[in-house]
């Protein structure tokens, strides 16, 4: 078994068929009949609203797609921005739509193979035939994406020849008495259509949803997304022109071969044959694209807890999440075998996937609002909705799917809430115990403040528990300046990046585990907790990008312990930031998980300030009192008068810190050795902070004497600390 990742290996082509060839797909032979029964001639202007509101949907989920091309669609960016509530609801609502859809089209397979053929006539036949054309495509999906959209390459080609064909030789035969009255049922029959036939408009959701798999996704999922729906849109529109003007609109209502009908009057029996083959390619094309982007939504509900990760395996030699293939496909034959009363469950299976589409579609321009106003760090999209679009694009979004959704039938509205309420209870009865992803709408709504910030990167488990509980105690020390904020970043190190590699879900899963290990320590801490997973060729590098872009107070380190002298003082990727992060950097080498009573060092150095008030901060995971340490040398008039120097010495540190005489312990200690007094001293507290000394003319980080002895010898844990470096 193999974890949750999916190879790159959809190019241009392959997303554009998965996307477009799914919309000309099977709905163009089946639901024509239907939306002609709905608005007649005039079903034509709604399968152009239909487009207009997919096309609305197409740019949000552009710039989400492009921001974050992983596994998931909508689903995963609404999850990602509102929470697992939303998530829960998105999920089931695409899942169940795609599955819905694709026995929609299944069932339209053994009708069109059927409807010619009279010793094949029956229910039974449409279902067996639905059921072997399924077993296809999930053993295809099964084997191999890249398979998966070979296969796709050649169906759709050959389909859209046929269509292309129908419409060109279809336009000589429109009758224009056929077209009068235009639309029979008004205004709130093209709206009521418009509903009905969303479901051919899926494709570019598909898209989105297997964007974890596509190549060059900064080019190809904007391009393909918004094409494939403008193109299909004019097909459409002029296929329902050509259906309605050949024959009579009610005619073609009461047909479950619609295209199959019309094509006769102009082309014969070579037409029907045409027809019927082009309808079964289009219904196995637009299963497949179903089948194969329902299982990934399956796969990243499961990646992200919303249901059992067993579902977010991917098989050891195909590179397939087959585990969810496999579930998603069993209930797709479940939905075939309803269809034994065809008459009714074609129309309900489509309308019922619409109604989960535009939910889905209305919270994913909402989802765009909440990312634009939050400006995570991870989301940085190569397609942006132009300025002058936004936010006009969602807000247009979201009151069109409200509009549609309005005008549907009652019955489909009933059910469609029922999805809605399947996924609420999932949320009560799973999500909320199991899922950490909080969403970003609280950044959105109350943008972050001004409150005091610390930074930690983390990267080793084993110490990474440690170091947040120091960053969340830090931050906490500050709540008089507001709501304090504890930002964890993990860097992806990636010097030579494969194109095919997946590294937006590398980076997704590190910081769902990175999540996992801080959400209850920032709880129990009482801080704000954002993380943040970035890539970059230099782990130093990248972190210092991090400082620029968060802007923190403090950047919190672990370190080793071990001096490398060997170009380098704390390491490779700890010099430069000690050297350049203009805030305020402290490096800790854990020891022992026990932090208790902290002592600082407190000298002449100018450092030593920062470094008592770091051991005030470390002091309020344990409920310690701080205390603050001077060795002095003995002096000539006396043991008390050196005593008196040292608490002189340390009242200033304090004073400069800004602590309360209360708030800390003093110790004075006279010895001859300052160096050894103040190891023995310091190894009697759990924690150790100390300054450093002052950098030199070349800006290199100087260590000092003292410093280096105690990050050495000491068997406490050691906090190196620096102070602002602002210039």
């Amino acid at each position: 078994m193999s974890g949750g990742q999916l190879e790159r290996n959809i190019g241009f082509l392959e997303a554009m068929t998965l996307g477009g060839g799914t919309m000309i797909g099977a709905g163009i032979f089946i639901l024509p009949g239907i939306a002609a029964e709905g608005a007649g001639p005039a079903s034509s202007v709604s399968f152009l609203i239909a487009g207009f509101v997919a096309l609305l949907a197409a740019l949000s989920l552009s710039e989400l797609a492009t921001g974050m091309p992983i596994a998931g669609g909508s689903y995963h960016y609404v999850n990602r921005a509102l929470g697992g509530f939303f998530g829960s609801i998105v999920g089931w609502g695409m899942w169940t739509g795609l599955m819905f859809a694709s026995g929609f089209y299944m069932i339209g397979f053994g009708q069109y193979l059927v409807e010619p053929i009279p010793f094949l006539d029956g229910r039974a036949f449409v279902v067996l035939l639905g059921l072997v054309g399924l077993s296809l495509i999930v053993g295809v999906n099964y084997y191999g994406t890249e398979e998966s959209s070979q296969l796709q390459n050649i169906m759709i080609g050959a389909e859209t020849v046929v269509v292309l064909a129908y419409v060109a030789l279809g336009l000589f035969f429109i009758d224009p008495t056929n077209l009068d009255p235009f639309a029979p049922t008004g205004p709130s029959g093209i709206i009521a259509t418009t509903g009905v036939v969303f479901v051919s408009f899926l494709g570019f959701e598909i898209i989105a949803t297997v964007a974890g798999e596509i190549k060059d996704p900064s080019r190809n999922i904007p391009l393909t997304m918004i094409l494939s729906v403008v193109l299909v849109t004019i097909l459409y529109a002029l296929v329902m022109i050509v259906t309605t003007g050949v024959l009579p609109y009610q005619a073609i209502g009461d047909s479950l071969v619609p295209v199959s009908d019309v094509a006769v009057v102009f082309a014969g029996a070579v037409g029907v044959v045409a027809i019927v083959a082009a309808a079964a390619i289009a219904a196995i094309s637009s299963s497949n694209s179903s089948v194969l982007a329902a299982a990934r939504v399956n796969f990243a509900m499961g990646r992200d807890d919303l249901m059992s990760d067993w579902l977010s395996v991917t098989h050891g030699r195909f590179g397939t999440p087959h585990r969810a293939i496999v579930v998603t496909g069993a209930v797709i034959a479940l939905l075939i075998a309803v269809g034994l009363q065809v008459e009714t469950i074609v129309a309900l299976l489509a309308e019922v996937a619409s109604f989960s589409f535009l939910v889905s579609y209305s919270l994913v321009h909402v989802a765009l609002v909440v990312f634009r106003r939050a400006d995570p760090e991870d989301y940085d999209p190569s397609f942006r909705i132009p300025d002058v679009l936004y936010p006009a694009v969602p807000v247009l979004g979201v009151i069109l799917t409200v509009v549609v959704i309005s005008q549907m039938a009652p019955i489909i509205i009933v059910l469609g809430l029922g999805i809605v309420g399947l996924g609420v209870g999932w949320y009560f009865v799973y999500v909320r115990d199991h899922a950490v992803d909080r969403g970003l709408i609280d950044e959105a709504i109350a943008p972050t403040t001004d409150a005091y910030r610390v930074l930690v990167p983390v990267a080793n488990p084993d110490t990474q528990r440690g170091l947040i509980r120091l960053a969340a105690a830090t931050a906490r020390a500050h709540t008089d300046e507001g709501t304090p904020e504890l930002v964890a970043v993990n860097v992806l190190q990636i010097e030579d990046p494969d194109p095919q590699q997946n590294v937006a879900a590398e980076r997704l899963e590190n910081q769902r585990d990175l999540l996992e290990a801080t959400r209850d320590i920032a709880a129990e801490m009482d801080v704000q907790l954002r993380t943040v997973a970035m890539t970059g060729e230099r782990v130093d590098g990248t972190i210092l990008e991090a400082i620029v872009d968060e802007e923190p107070d403090q950047v919190l380190l672990g370190w080793g312990g071990t001096l490398t002298r060997q170009g380098h003082v704390f390491g490779p990727n700890l010099d430069s930031v000690v050297e350049k992060a203009p805030c305020e950097v402290t490096l800790v080498t854990l020891h022992d998980e026990t932090i208790g009573t902290p002592v600082a060092l407190a000298g002449p150095g100018p450092h030593s300030p920062v470094a008592a008030r770091r051991a005030a901060d470390f002091a309020t995971v344990d409920g310690t009192v701080p205390t603050l340490l001077n060795v002095q040398q003995p002096m000539a008039d006396g043991e008390a008068a050196a005593r008196k120097r040292g608490e002189v010495v340390i009242e200033d540190v304090a004073e400069q810190a800004g602590l309360d005489p209360e708030a800390f312990e003093r110790e004075v200690i006279v010895d001859d050795d300052i160096e050894a007094a103040i190891l023995d001293t310091v190894n009697r507290y759990n924690t150790i902070c100390v300054g450093l000394s002052e950098r030199s003319a070349a800006s290199r980080v100087m260590f000092g004497t003292i410093a280096e002895r105690v990050s050495q010898e000491a068997t406490s844990n050691v906090g190196i600390v620096r102070g602002s470096n602002e210039s």
